[in-house]
């Protein structure tokens, strides 16, 4: 059997759709207060700009990942990027806040339509492990340079130009990408919508997490035990729990239950959840620390954080291949999550007035445990999918992904505002109080990764080699 001719070129294809995704999600950030001027948006009506991108991204993962084994995983990918190219100009000439926010919404849509597939594209390209862990490696640094790099370029594109451009700087690149996949990537017939067309099922799952996802994002606004918070959880659960339902039940289920019987694929999903929980809201606070505590301009916060960035980039894209191929992704990822441990220990003790080299730094450095933990996993949650499960087990990877991230933030920013309202009530002055805050939510992100290194052990296995299972069989 021969190699699917330009999977170097397909491979890269697929990282620069997911680096345009990732971007996205994190490149209006900076623009907001323009965006605001500009449209008028109301305060409260400003957060849509990001929400609106947000819900569906995460709600639609499964169901996009299940409909790109069933109707094509290329199809699914090429639909997604062209319509997501289309909705990046709609939100570039947006002249009002609701066509601005209908865009937004079309984009996070696009994005999971093209996101779901990606890695199901990826392990039936790479099908030899050395290859994969490299693939793998390769992917995972886009990840962690879209998400360093997203910030800054908004900032840049914003001043330089005007907030329309972090929406037009898409067309080019979307384009291309469209371009280059429709030669490159491999044709892929798809198992038939008759193989899992269940209607049901899919508006079960969609409005489950949709809801779930817009639940967790509005905790900070309501509160944990606001009525709120507790009806729509509760509703969002019971979706969710009608969806197993109908899937153990259904003829042609959406999403085959027989997906969760791996331990590999469960545990990575768990263990992604927890870290990643840890991870995410690890960007966000300790950014916040900086400004907030010590005074840290943007560009100063941007800088402070670039050694995190380089270590995970560098060691996701030089090191995880070499340590997965030679220790196994079990070990690989053990070992990262223990670094990540480590620095959210380092910094659950920063003082009120911190030294960057002795404080900061260290805890800058052992987050490249993220390099090896991102690699690892989805190693490890890719493992045990077959041809035609691929881009379902690809979607549920994205989705507990996205979950993970919102749970992460909704969790540790409430406690530690929670913990900073306490401590100003007791007198305490206001950087002592936000540094307790802080403190304890970086204490709390240490437990999440305690918790999701006992998944890591107990759960998982070292995976066996690729089988003919996840490559597309082809006339030799």
């Amino acid at each position: 059997m021969s190699p699917t001719p330009h999977r170097r070129l397909a491979l890269i294809v697929l990282s620069a759709a997911s680096l345009m995704t990732i971007l996205d999600g994190s490149i209006v950030t900076v623009a907001m207060p323009a965006i605001q001027h500009d449209l008028g948006f109301t305060p409260a009506g400003l957060s849509w700009t990001v929400n609106a991108y947000l819900i569906p991204f995460g709600g639609l993962l499964l169901l996009a990942g299940r409909l790109g084994d069933l109707i094509g995983r290329k199809t699914m990918f090429l639909a997604g990027n062209t319509l997501f190219t289309v909705a990046s100009l709609l939100a570039g000439l947006a002249t009002t806040p609701g066509m601005l926010v209908a865009a937004r919404f079309l984009q996070g849509a696009s994005s999971a339509m093209a996101a779901a597939v990606v890695l199901g594209i990826l392990v039936t390209l790479f099908t030899e492990p050395g290859e994969r862990a490299k693939a793998i490696g390769v992917f995972s640094f886009t990840g962690a340079a879209g998400a360093s790099i997203g910030q800054v370029l908004g900032g840049v594109l914003t001043d330089a130009l005007s907030w329309h451009w972090i929406f037009f700087i898409n067309l080019p690149i979307g384009l291309a990408t469209v371009a280059l996949a429709a030669r490159v990537l491999p044709a892929d017939r798809g198992t038939g919508l008759s193989a899992g067309a269940d209607a049901l099922g899919a508006a079960l799952v969609t409005g489950g997490l949709m809801l779930g996802i817009y639940t967790v994002i509005k905790i900070e606004e309501y509160g944990w035990a606001a009525a709120h918070t507790l009806g729509l959880g509760a509703l969002s659960l019971a979706l969710l729990a009608g969806f197993f339902v109908r899937q153990a039940t259904a003829r042609t289920p959406l999403m085959p239950l027989r997906v969760f019987r791996s331990r590999n694929v469960s545990g990575a999903n768990l263990t992604q959840m927890l870290g990643l929980s840890a991870m995410f809201a690890f960007q966000i606070l300790v950014a916040l620390y900086m400004q907030k505590v010590l005074d840290y301009s943007a560009l100063e916060t941007g800088l402070a954080m670039l050694p995190a960035a380089v270590a995970i980039g560098g060691i996701s894209l030089f090191l995880s291949a070499r340590l997965n191929e030679r220790f196994g992704a079990r070990a690989v990822l053990i070992a990262g999550l223990a670094l990540l441990m480590a620095a959210m220990g380092w910094l659950s003790r920063v003082p009120v007035q911190a030294s960057y080299v002795t404080d900061l730094l260290p805890a800058m450095l052992l987050i490249a445990g993220g390099g090896l933990v991102l690699p690892a996993l989805a190693t490890l949650g890719m493992s045990a999918a077959r041809a035609d499960d691929a881009g379902l087990a690809s979607g549920l990877f994205n989705t507990t992904q996205q979950i993970g991230m919102a749970l992460g933030v909704a969790v540790l920013s409430t406690m530690a505002a929670s913990r900073t309202g306490d401590l100003l009530a007791r007198g305490m002055t206001d950087a002592a109080a936000l540094t307790g805050g802080y403190r304890l939510a970086f204490g709390i992100a240490a437990a999440l990764l305690l918790s999701a290194l006992v998944v890591a052990v107990t759960v998982l296995r070292s995976p066996a080699p690729a089988t003919e299972d996840l490559v597309e069989r082809r006339p030799v």
